[in-house]
């Protein structure tokens, strides 16, 4: 089929020209239009992630990739997220108005392309029946930018220098852009204050992530640039992965839309990263069956809503989730969410020096333990893997859960398959010498040769001071419970292998190091930064356990 490609403009409601290429069938008949709004150069499409928009246009669409206000070759300035509604808005009008287009319009496209979809989807547009939008989140500071509390440092600014140094180029700033260009390939994290970089500061000041930094709380910043969902009702695709960043953030999405939806509402959930979305994700290979097949997805997706054609998925359940260890595909009528075991921590009081010290065992030991271990923000626990740090995935963490600083408890041999699928959730008693620390959580499967690979893992910023959340269990001791919830999965462990919480006060530079003082990351000097000692607690009178949910 030959396909024509054009370049097209719309004027906005202000005045504004947004470009856009076009790709059609070379055809008399009218089609539906799938529209994609980004902000990283039309010509890339998103192929990072899906097929080029010609293979689209084979499939009987017009494709629509269009550069936001202020990005590509678009006019206007660009400000993250701020004008995303009534652009929206006018661009899902206007491709439905092309002359070759039968005006019925359907949106993908994943992360800022994903946020795209639902700006636009919330005004309520006629011509816009369908949406897919992959890995994002309505809530921008819970799902996005913060995780527990704590700014997702690597992420944002990884992100915002991407951002700033292509707003350097698109002004013709080549020292600036060239400076910017460095730093993405060497971050940087250890200024004066560390998680405010001079680089930004100089060459972008008015970068979204001084603001981002800045708001360190759910206030009314985050409300007004979330989008809304009061008005929004189609029916939706969701993609997310395992080992995404923005996971939490597509699950909570989809189940608002599946308690206020009137449309079908899918989700589909693979072991990738947020990109690429291959078989091989950090140090494992989940097999071919793990292999994208979104793009073909989405086509029989908007055939169903644009085209009215019958939809095979239709006949199965509308949860699809990858369980990583097997390899295979599994549905659910429904996501599982409800924690059906439990695991308690135990130890000798060594848990952070011996894997055999600090045990994880379904039954409460009577007796008061406790594990004692010093973080030093001099040598933090640093990353590896997981969602919020690249290379994503999961990794040998063997070495790492050797230092002395990372608090290790460990199951017996399984004596059969456990499916581990849905929300996991860790109960920790800690107390702490600072009026703030950090718990990182991670969870890991233990190999028979000994191998430690993490799959899910979660983390919680603490001030003691601002804290209402956990009331003092023991004032003396100032022992207080602590809940962090990790990332969701769908996992086999087979049996023979074992189960394992990693707990430490860091998990740099996924996250800020925390200093202790208690004061905002963004007002602390890196010569104030503290050493904090914490205390585990387990027992009868302090539980700390992992939740975990199971599935046959």
């Amino acid at each position: 089929m030959n396909i024509l490609q054009e370049t097209a403009s719309l004027i906005t409601r202000d005045n504004i020209r947004l470009d856009a290429d076009i790709y059609r069938p070379q055809t008399e008949e009218k089609l539906p239009v799938l529209l994609m709004r980004q902000p990283y150069g039309k010509a890339i499409a998103s192929t990072v992630v899906y097929a080029h928009p010609k293979w689209y246009a084979q499939q009987g669409y017009i494709v629509v990739i269009q550069d936001v206000r202020g990005r590509g070759t678009s006019e206007g300035e660009f400000k993250l997220f701020t004008h995303e509604i009534e652009d929206g808005f006018d661009t899902v009008n206007w491709v439905a108005h092309l002359p070759y287009s039968n005006g019925q319009v359907g949106m993908y496209g994943f992360s800022y392309q994903g946020m795209t979809q639902i700006y636009a989807a919330s005004t309520r547009p006629q011509a816009l029946k369908t949406v897919c939008p992959a890995m994002m989140s309505h809530d921008l500071y819970a799902d996005w930018a913060y995780e527990g509390g704590a700014f997702c440092l690597y992420a944002n600014l990884g992100w915002a220098i991407q951002i700033s140094a292509e707003t350097a180029r698109l002004k013709g700033n080549e020292t600036a852009y060239n400076i910017l260009y460095q730093a993405s390939r060497n971050l940087l994290f250890f200024d004066a204050i560390p998680s405010s970089p001079e680089v930004l500061k100089i060459h972008d000041p008015d970068s979204f992530y001084h603001d981002w930094l800045a708001h360190d709380q759910p206030d009314e910043y985050w409300q007004n640039l979330s989008p809304k969902l009061e008005n929004l009702d189609l029916p939706m695709l969701h993609i997310g992965g395992w080992f995404d960043t923005y996971l939490r953030g597509t699950i909570h999405f989809y189940q608002a839309m599946v308690n206020r939806s009137q449309h079908p509402q899918h989700l589909i959930i693979g072991p990738w990263a947020h990109l690429p979305w291959g078989r091989k994700v950090g140090g494992l290979n989940y097999g071919l069956t793990a292999s994208t097949f979104i793009d073909t997805l989405q086509i029989q997706w908007f055939d169903t809503f644009l085209k009215g054609k019958e939809n095979p998925i239709f006949n199965q359940n509308r949860v699809c989730l990858f369980e990583m260890g097997s390899q295979d595909w599994r549905e659910f009528k429904h996501l599982p969410s409800s924690s059906s075991l439990v695991y308690y921590l135990s130890t000798n009081g060594l848990a952070n020096l011996r894997e055999d010290a600090g045990i994880l065992t379904p039954n409460c030991p009577k007796n008061p333990q406790e594990d004692v271990f010093v973080h030093d923000p001099w040598r933090p626990v640093p990353a590896l893997g997981g969602h919020v740090m690249y290379p994503t995935g999961s990794f040998d963490r063997s070495n790492l859960d050797c230092r002395s600083d990372i608090v290790t408890y460990t199951s017996e041999p399984l004596s059969q398959d456990l499916h581990l699928t849905g929300d996991l959730t860790a109960e920790i008693y800690c107390s702490a010498d600072k009026p703030s620390f950090d718990l990182c959580a991670v969870l890991s499967e233990v190999k028979l040769d000994g191998s430690v690979y993490n799959f899910s893992q979660g983390y919680q910023r603490i001030n003691l001071d601002n804290s209402t959340e956990n009331s003092v269990l023991n004032r003396e001791q100032n022992i207080n419970l602590y809940q962090i919830k990790l990332q969701p999965t769908c996992i086999k462990i087979p049996q023979g292998h074992c189960l394992r919480l990693s707990v430490s006060a860091a998990c740099f530079p996924a996250y800020p190091v925390n200093p202790g003082t208690g004061k905002p990351v963004n007002q602390t000097r890196l010569i104030d930064y503290q050493i904090i000692t914490l205390t585990i607690y387990s027992g009868d009178s302090f539980p700390s356990n992992i939740r975990v949910s199971t599935s046959a």
